[in-house]
């Protein structure tokens, strides 16, 4: 049987096969390209199963290739990393104003790892509502002024009240599979909810034979949109470690800096105070914004992405 993975809880994978849903578990070990992974499963994995003998539940044989994934470093384990979702059309980062406030660090981090396996992103801006000040209303520009130009999306609604969601949002996911991601307390489980009504009954139903003795952890879990398609949830995500990257090749996942490439005296130019740098010449013509840039160097010395 073939089918692809929606949720994990550890040691047990559900799994959709066709109209069906089925507990299964992993047989043996895989190897994963040299990937030292906290997850060798993920969802959104396309995986061969075999029945076991109680018919009630299967063995997953084998992980399809993936066409692509977002992967993040792992908080627990050094030198692992955590595959968040896979064979993905878009990633949707879920970002708010305050509380919690999304830092442009942790934006840039994300889209970096999008870029590195080519996953368009769009960026939505929840909590629409609880926008006041002056401070807040320079913040949403700049959220504007910085990605919209290099071809992310920016989409302003409230989860909350149900604003923009039917009119904006939904027209983007459609027939697509989307990771939907973001810090803690965002509101992506009140956005799930209003787009698919009945994620929360499919969570109560799946937490049955396969969660036993599970851990009461979140787990990314995928659920289809009754307009067609399907948003991947995933556990909120207080830092995102991208994996190790050549110094050289990081500016090729900077959208406004790849198609300066090339063009800079050396070739293996990290665009930090090397002389001939094209790069750097576009950051002070104001091609490049300085935020980009500050992310880029912090990506660069492996800096805090909470900043």
């Amino acid at each position: 049987m073939r089918g692809r993975v929606i949720k994990s809880t550890g040691s047990w994978y559900i799994v959709q096969v066709e109209e069906k849903v089925i507990s299964a578990r992993l047989k043996g070990k895989f190897k994963q390209d040299e990937l030292k992974l906290t997850n060798p499963i993920a969802v959104g994995d396309w995986v061969e199963l075999e029945r076991e003998a109680n018919q009630e539940t299967a063995v997953i044989s084998e992980i399809l290739p993936r066409e692509n994934y977002v992967i993040r470093k792992s908080t627990r384990k050094q030198h692992f990393s955590h595959i968040i979702a896979s064979n993905l059309d878009q990633a949707i980062l879920v970002i708010t104003m305050k509380n919690p406030r999304t830092s442009l660090g942790f934006i840039d981090r994300f889209l970096v790892s999008t870029e590195s396996f080519r996953i368009p992103a769009i960026l939505v801006v929840n909590k629409m509502d609880q926008l006041e000040g002056e401070e807040e209303e320079e913040w949403l520009q700049d959220i504007h002024e910085i990605y919209e130009p290099l071809g992310y999306p920016v989409l302003e609604v409230s989860a909350l009240k149900e604003a923009g969601l039917k009119e904006k949002f939904l027209p983007l996911i459609q027939g697509k599979s989307s990771l939907i991601s973001g810090h803690s307390g965002v509101g992506k489980s009140t956005l799930l909810n209003a787009l698919v009504p009945e994620a929360k009954q499919s969570t109560k139903e799946i937490s049955g034979f396969s969660a036993k003795g599970v851990h009461t952890t979140t787990f990314a879990e995928l659920f289809a949109i009754p307009e067609g398609g399907d948003l991947i949830d995933t556990p909120g995500i207080k830092e995102f470690g991208i994996l190790d990257v050549e110094d050289n090749e990081l500016s090729h996942y900077f959208p406004e800096m790849r198609k300066f490439l090339g063009q800079c005296k050396y070739n293996n130019c990290t665009h930090i105070n090397e002389p001939g740098c094209v790069v750097l010449k576009k950051l002070e013509e104001g091609f490049i914004h300085p935020y980009r840039y500050q992310s880029y160097v912090n990506i660069l010395h492996e800096e805090d992405s909470h900043r």
